[in-house]
């Protein structure tokens, strides 16, 4: 099992940062999809107020649950500060998706002891799990 597997199969709770309440977005699809999949969802977005039946948080700081994975649905250039928080509120891994990469932000995390997975997409790497188990 790769790290990243081991991380969805213990992981009940995903805070996604730059969730859209915008059904059109990749970001409310995937985490819809995870959704569905019997994780529980946490939009983190400081425009929203509701996403997916969720009550959505401002920053990863305001979130007063504990979070396993911070799913990571911004621009590279944005992650930075949101690794530093979910090292900060003690998240067990960040997931960048497709196309976000920030080597520096992936360091530190691993320093403190997170898991990182950088350009890969949540749901495709649910699904190929889910196809395996079957």
């Amino acid at each position: 099992m790769t790290e990243s597997e081991k991380l969805l199969a213990e992981a009940k709770t995903i805070a996604v940062v730059g969730l859209s309440g915008k059904r059109w977005r990749s970001s409310y699809g995937v985490s819809e999809y995870m959704q569905a999949a019997g994780y529980r969802i946490i939009p983190v977005n400081p425009r929203e107020t509701q996403i997916l039946g969720e009550r959505v948080w401002p920053s990863l700081d305001d979130v007063p649950e504990p979070v396993d994975i911070v799913n990571i649905f911004r621009r590279s250039e944005f992650v930075g500060p949101i690794v530093d928080a979910a090292i900060r509120i003690g998240a067990k891994g960040v997931w960048m998706q497709e196309d976000v990469v920030d080597e520096a932000a992936a360091a530190r995390a691993r320093a403190a002891g997170l898991i990182v997975v950088m350009d890969h997409c949540i749901l495709k790497a649910h699904g190929r799990m889910a196809a395996t188990r079957t």
